[in-house]
């Protein structure tokens, strides 16, 4: 099947497909494809030089399964060993992220992988407790059951439509629901496959429940959900929001951040009270110090920059900036920390004439309630490249315009 408005080399792997590719023949033809070091840009002419060797169907096939273990590089320790489709491994949760979140299913007598995609969080369920995957697609299934088999596990599949039926009774329930229809991303919780509100429906026999939704879900459409809301970044980039419900919860709120490899956790957690909008947690504003605070995405994302502040001693220079400044640095995993030389009312001259006298030839820009992009910032100041190199921040404070000029801090 292929599908509408892709180009044809990117058809649906079937089951036949997948069967040759782990057989001989076609583990032969993948280390012929892996020896070409395909990119897009020569995909055509690597299935020329395949197809020599094998029918089009499986060179398209092996050269595209090449092609998307190179991608998943960054997600998977195994991922040259791995079979992949591309919306799968667009949306498959990364292995850093998946044994973590496992973590909390440590012990259980059986834990239900629902909508189990191609395997991404079976293979961190699997490393903790007995784990049932359970996917519509058997091709998904099929593709479970093989990049288990990279990891030295394996679980029990069941194909099962959970829009139409139940999940299997097991102590625990992890849910990643689609969030892709017909090729296009949901953006709303209702129309995820299935929607949140027939997965937490689920909880009544299985209170044990975690549910995977989209970073950048809207905070409004969780209102009224008796859960933890965990938001998770790996190296500086916000991954997921995750909902925790019955024993699995632990708190309120929970932003997480993670380091590539086996590194530690950093985690700011609070009650569901504890929030910005809560006296307690407003943090003291004032004027802008040597040091500012880049704080990390997940804890922007669970508006817990003010509870950061109170963590760090620091201030906010304006309320609705999610920047943080102090005048002595506090070491922080939570946050990148920069030192501050200058602080300007922003012009673009003077900005200007500010970094040449000071030898500053390279800019890296970044902005928060700015409304000039960094781009256009780069274009207008017309830097030689020549001297040193400097961080400029696009803010504002008390509605004015402000430019802040500084250097990463170690650390």
């Amino acid at each position: 099947m292929v599908r509408i408005g892709r180009p044809a080399y990117n058809a649906r792997m079937d089951l036949e497909v997948l069967k040759r590719l782990r057989a001989p023949e076609g583990q032969a033809l993948l280390a012929q494809a892996a020896a070409l070091a395909p990119t897009e840009l020569t995909r055509l002419a690597c299935i020329e030089a395949l197809r020599r060797q094998a029918d089009p169907v499986l060179a398209r096939a092996a050269l595209e399964t090449v092609l998307l273990r190179a991608r998943a590089k960054t997600k998977f320790a195994r991922a040259e060993h791995m079979f992949f489709e591309r919306e799968a491994l667009e949306q498959a949760s990364g292995e850093r992220v998946s044994r973590y979140r496992a973590a909390r299913y440590h012990g259980a007598a059986a834990v239900a992988d629902l909508c189990a995609g191609l395997g991404g969080d079976a293979i961190g369920l699997a490393g903790v407790a007995p784990v049932i995957v359970v996917d519509r697609d058997p091709l998904r299934l099929a593709l479970v059951e093989a990049n288990l088999a990279a990891y030295e596990a394996q679980a029990d599949t069941r194909s099962l439509d959970l829009e139409a039926n139940d999940p299997p009774d097991t102590t625990a329930l992890w849910c990643d629901p689609g969030r892709r229809a017909g090729g296009r991303r949901t953006f709303t919780v209702a129309a995820y496959q299935p929607p949140l509100e027939r997965v937490v429906g689920w909880q009544a026999r299985t209170p044990a429940l975690g549910v995977k939704l989209s970073p950048g879900v809207d905070l409004d459409e969780l209102r009224g959900y008796a859960a933890e809301r965990e938001f998770i970044s790996v190296d500086g980039e916000l991954k997921e929001c995750v909902l925790w419900f019955g024993p699995l919860a632990t708190t309120g709120w929970r932003a997480t951040a993670l380091r590539s490899g086996a590194g530690p956790v950093h985690t700011l957690a609070g009650d569901l009270h504890d929030t910005q909008s809560s006296p307690a947690g407003l943090a003291p504003v004032g004027e802008v110090g040597s040091v500012l605070y880049e704080p990390d995405p997940a804890v922007i994302r669970a508006g817990q920059v003010r509870a950061l502040a109170g963590q760090l001693g620091a201030r906010q220079f304006d309320e609705s900036i999610a920047y943080l400044t102090a005048d002595i640095v506090s070491a922080t995993p939570l946050a990148r920390a920069f030192e501050i030389d200058a602080v300007l009312p922003f012009q673009l001259k003077r900005l200007r004439q500010y970094l040449v006298a000071q030898g500053i030839g390279r800019v890296v820009v970044k902005k928060r309630g700015s409304a000039i992009t960094p781009e256009e910032l780069q274009r207008g100041l017309r830097l030689n490249g020549e001297g040193r190199e400097a961080v400029v921040f696009l803010t504002r404070r008390a509605g004015e315009p402000l430019a802040l000029v500084g250097r990463p801090l170690p650390g």
